[in-house]
C-alpha cells in the first residue's frame, strides 16, 4: 500500500452531499458535489430521505476515484459533517423508519411549548444553552410521538443526518459534542447527554449514540460499504462536527476571540468563546466547538443565500446576475427594506411563524432596487447576530467571511458596511466539507492539533473595509429592526390564513 496522505472530508448538506479531497498542507486535491431534493409536503415541513445523502456520497466517491484510482488507497482519514437538527429514525435492523425531518422544518411549535413548560424555559437555556426550538430534534420526536405513533412505536434509534451516513459506512451509531448540541438533548456545559432533558421526553437513553469530541476516532469503514464506496476497508472515521463548528474549522476559528460569517443557504455569525456562555434570553445558540474543551456561541438566520436564491427563482436570473443587477441600486435601495423571514426565523427572534416582506415599496423601485434590498436585508439580519455577540462581551477587529454569497464582491463590501467591521476571506471555497477533513487530519495523526492544522491548511485572503455606506446603513439596520415588532401578530394571523383549509 502507497502513502496514505489525503483526507476526506464528507458534507452532507441541505441541497447536496459534498466530498473534498484536500493533503496534508490543505492543497485541495479533488472535490465531487451530487445533489439531491428537499420535500415539503405542507407549509411550513421540510423533509428528505436519508438514502438519498448515501446514494450522493458513493456516486460522489466513485467519482473521485474514476478521476485517479489511486486516491482510494491514499484517504489516512474520513471526518463527517452535515446540516445539523435532522431526525433520522431507525428502526432494531437499522432501516429508516420515515424521511428525516429537516432543520429548517417549522411543524413543530406546540412540541416546542411542551417540551419548555415541562423543564422550565430558564433551566432548559441554563441546560442547553438554547430554548427549545422548532427546528432542534427533540421537539420533532414529540412531533412523531404525537402524530406518527406506528412509526414512533418501531423507533430503535434516534442518528443526526451526518451520524447517518456513518451508520452506512461504518455500522457503527455515534456522534459529536457539536451536532449534539443542536438537539435539545443535551448538556452542553457537561459535554453529554442531558439526563434531565432525556427524561422530560421519556425517551430511552439507548436510544441516542455516544458522543465524542469532534477530532475522536469512532468507527472504521465496514467491507460492506468499502464495496459500495470504493474506500479501504479499515479507513478510520473521527466523530466529525455539525456543519457550521466544521466551518468555522475550515476558516480557521478555534480560539476564543475569533469570529466568522457564513453566508450560506442559512446565514450564521460564529464566535468562539472559552467557557460555556449561554445568551441569558436564549437568542444565540451556545454550544460545544469541534475544538475540544471550547464552546461557542452563534446566531443563524435561515434564509441567507436562501433569500437570494428565491429572488433569483422569481426574476429568472443566476446569482451572479442578482448581484450585477443590484450594483444599478444605490445603498439603502431608495427607501427600500427586506425582512429575510422566508422560512420564519431563528435569531433574533425565534418565530416560525415570522414572513419575509417588502417594506416601502413605490412605483419607483426596480428589479434592481428588489435585488440591493435582499443582499441588504440578510446583511442587517447578520448584524442583529453580531450585537448580541457583542453584548457577551466578545468582540473581534476582523471577521472571517465564507460561504457561496461571498464570492459577491456586492455583498462582501455591504456586508462589512452594515456590520461596520473588516471583513477577511479565506483561501479555500471548501467550507464545511474541508473542515471536517482537517479534524480526520487531527484524528489520523496527520496533524497534532486542530491549531497545528488550522496553521498548515488555512489562508487568510482579500480584505474588505467598511465603506462610506457604513453610516447610512446603521440608519437603515434601525428602521429593519424596528418591523418585526410591528408585524410579529400579523404574521401569526398569516400563517393561521394560510393553514385554514379552503371554502
Amino acid at each position: 500500500m502507497g502513502p496514505t496522505d489525503l483526507l476526506l472530508g464528507i458534507d452532507v448538506g441541505t441541497s447536496s452531499v459534498k466530498l473534498t479531497l484536500p493533503d496534508a498542507e490543505g492543497r485541495l486535491v479533488a472535490e465531487q458535489t451530487r445533489a439531491y431534493a428537499v420535500d415539503s409536503p405542507r407549509p411550513l415541513w421540510s423533509e428528505q430521505d436519508p438514502a438519498s445523502w448515501w446514494q450522493g456520497v458513493c456516486a460522489g466517491l466513485r467519482a473521485l476515484w474514476h478521476e485517479d484510482e489511486s486516491r482510494r488507497e491514499r484517504v489516512a482519514a474520513i471526518g463527517l459533517t452535515g446540516q445539523m437538527h435532522g431526525l433520522v429514525l431507525l428502526d432494531a435492523r437499522g432501516a429508516v423508519v420515515r424521511p428525516c425531518i429537516l432543520w429548517n422544518d417549522q411543524r413543530t411549535a406546540a412540541e416546542c411549548r411542551e417540551i419548555t413548560a415541562r423543564v422550565g424555559p430558564q433551566r432548559v437555556i441554563e441546560l442547553t444553552g438554547n430554548p427549545v426550538l422548532a427546528g432542534f430534534t427533540a421537539p420533532k420526536i414529540a412531533w412523531v410521538r404525537k402524530h406518527e405513533p406506528e412509526n414512533f412505536s418501531r423507533v430503535a434509534h434516534i442518528l443526526l443526518p451526518k451520524d447517518y451516513v456513518r451508520y452506512r459506512l461504518s455500522g457503527e451509531f455515534a456522534s459529536d459534542v457539536s451536532d449534539a448540541s443542536g438537539t435539545s438533548l443535551f448538556d452542553v456545559a457537561g459535554r453529554r447527554w442531558s439526563d434531565t432533558m432525556i427524561d422530560a421526553l421519556e425517551l430511552p437513553r439507548d436510544w441516542l449514540p455516544p458522543v465524542s469530541e469532534s477530532v475522536t476516532p469512532c468507527a472504521k469503514v465496514s467491507r460492506e460499504a468499502a464495496g459500495e464506496t470504493g474506500l479501504r476497508p479499515e479507513t478510520p472515521i473521527v466523530a466529525g462536527a455539525g456543519d457550521q463548528a466544521a466551518q468555522a474549522v475550515g476558516t480557521g476559528i478555534i480560539s476564543p476571540g475569533d469570529m466568522s460569517v457564513t453566508l450560506g443557504t442559512s446565514g450564521v455569525v460564529f464566535a468562539v468563546t472559552d467557557a460555556y456562555r449561554p445568551e441569558p434570553q436564549g437568542r444565540l445558540h451556545a454550544f460545544c466547538h469541534a475544538v475540544p474543551g471550547v464552546w461557542h456561541v452563534m446566531g443563524v438566520m435561515l434564509a441567507a443565500g436562501g433569500s437570494v436564491e428565491w429572488l433569483c427563482g422569481v426574476l429568472g436570473v443566476s446569482a451572479a446576475e442578482l448581484s450585477r443587477l443590484a450594483q444599478e441600486a444605490p445603498a439603502g435601495a431608495e427607501g427600500l427594506l427586506f425582512l429575510p423571514y422566508l422560512s420564519g426565523e431563528r435569531t433574533p427572534h425565534a418565530d416560525p411563524l415570522a414572513r419575509g416582506a417588502f417594506i416601502g415599496l413605490t412605483a419607483r423601485h426596480a428589479r434592481a432596487h428588489l435585488a440591493r434590498a435582499v443582499l441588504e436585508g440578510v446583511c442587517f439580519g447578520l448584524r442583529d447576530s453580531l450585537e448580541l455577540v457583542r453584548g457577551l462581551g466578545v468582540q473581534a477587529e476582523r471577521i472571517r467571511v465564507s460561504g457561496g454569497g461571498a464570492q459577491s464582491a456586492l455583498w462582501r463590501q455591504t456586508l462589512a458596511d452594515v456590520l461596520a467591521t473588516e471583513i477577511a476571506t479565506v483561501g479555500t471555497s471548501a467550507g464545511a466539507s474541508f473542515g471536517a477533513a482537517l479534524l480526520a487530519g487531527v484524528g489520523g495523526g496527520v496533524f497534532a492539533s486542530p491549531a497545528e492544522a488550522v496553521a498548515r491548511a488555512v489562508h487568510e485572503g482579500e480584505r474588505v473595509r467598511p465603506g462610506p455606506a457604513a453610516r447610512r446603513y446603521a440608519a437603515g439596520h434601525a428602521r429593519y429592526a424596528a418591523q418585526y415588532p410591528l408585524l410579529r401578530d400579523e404574521f401569526a394571523a398569516l400563517a393561521a390564513l394560510a393553514e385554514s383549509p379552503s371554502a
